[in-house]
């Protein structure tokens, strides 16, 4: 079976705190021969990692990264790559999923009143305008 998977569902399996449906959710993802996972998924799931689990960035980021590597697993992995890079330089998972979208979508300069995302999209590189 081909799923896509809710950010919930990723959520129950990443943190097995609720034990009936980390158990149906380690159950449809075993069983999947292919997983899509979409980038607002990934976006909420992040999130949730980091603000509501209150994980660090790195055990977050090394998440990411395991999904990535899962042989059944399919997302949009430039855009994943650029979030990484993003968050493990400090700033927020979305914010470089975002400028890489948005890149992808013809957008030449990222622009945000985000001071922070501001920096570390610049210093990779990346055209930007502050927002004040």
């Amino acid at each position: 079976m081909n799923i896509t998977a809710d950010t919930n569902v990723l959520v129950r399996a990443v943190l097995q705190d609720d034990e009936k449906q980390a158990k149906e959710a380690a159950n449809i993802l075993r069983k999947a021969s292919l997983i899509a996972i979409s980038l607002p998924s990934l976006c909420e799931l992040v999130w949730i990692l980091l603000r509501g689990i209150k994980l660090s960035k790195e055990e977050v980021a090394q998440t990411i990264r395991d999904l990535i590597n899962t042989n059944n697993v399919v997302m949009n992995r430039p855009a994943v790559e650029a979030g990484l890079a993003i968050l493990e330089a400090g700033g927020d998972f979305a914010d470089g999923v975002i400028a890489y979208e948005g890149s992808w979508l013809g957008g030449k300069t990222f622009v945000s009143f985000d001071k922070k995302a501001i920096k570390l999209l610049s210093q990779q590189g990346q055209n930007t305008k502050l927002l004040t």
